[in-house]
């Protein structure tokens, strides 16, 4: 777990909501330094919340490669997105899919995400069914940034990576930015 302070990051994030019952009980009073801190982290992470939510994509596509933490997706098979092949998140490649063509991906929420994509955190699959290569899926993904990964013997690609949970890129996103302020520090000095 990430810590700010003293505060872990998951305890913000979780216990946002719990803020009114905390205030009803018998602790001690916390300085008004540590709530306005406690307050401005869980409104930080409320916009990159908002950030996530603004460039979410629908993942639609081809499964090319399955790998222990997710899935390569060759995404901007625009027909998928039909009944009844909408009911479920993972379509059998039995399916008729195609990939659009001349098709550009737009600048806001939900637009349809096109080319190679790798995405994390998937959710359960359906009763009775794997995912297999070849297969569809429909999917909401969060950017994440980059993933590499091997094709074939040492071919590496680098792909856009997205997360099926939001709660995972906020997190990552939180973490991004703290690495980033501790890489601007620099070094001690001796």
């Amino acid at each position: 777990m990430l810590h700010i302070r003293g505060v872990k990051f998951a305890l913000v994030i979780l216990c946002a909501a719990a803020l009114p019952a905390f205030a009803q009980t018998n602790l001690p009073p916390a300085s008004n330094s540590a709530v306005d801190e406690n307050l401005t982290v869980m409104q930080h992470v409320e916009e990159l919340r908002a950030n996530c939510i603004k460039n979410r994509r629908i993942i639609c596509g081809k499964i090319i490669k399955v790998l222990p933490d997710g899935i390569v997706v060759d995404s901007g098979y625009t027909n998928l997105m039909r009944a009844p092949l909408t009911q479920s998140w993972l379509i059998p490649g039995s399916a008729a899919g195609e990939r659009a063509t001349n098709f550009v991906e737009r600048s806001e929420p939900d637009a349809i995400c096109f080319g190679r994509v790798f995405v994390t955190d998937l959710p359960k699959t359906p009763p009775g069914k794997a995912v297999h290569v070849f297969d569809y899926v429909i999917l909401e993904g969060f950017p994440m940034g980059q993933y590499t990964y091997t094709s074939v013997g040492t071919v590496e690609h680098t792909v856009r990576k997205f997360s099926n949970k939001i709660t995972t890129v906020v997190r990552w996103m939180y973490g991004q930015e703290l690495n980033e302020r501790e890489n601007a520090k620099g070094p001690p000095s001796i």
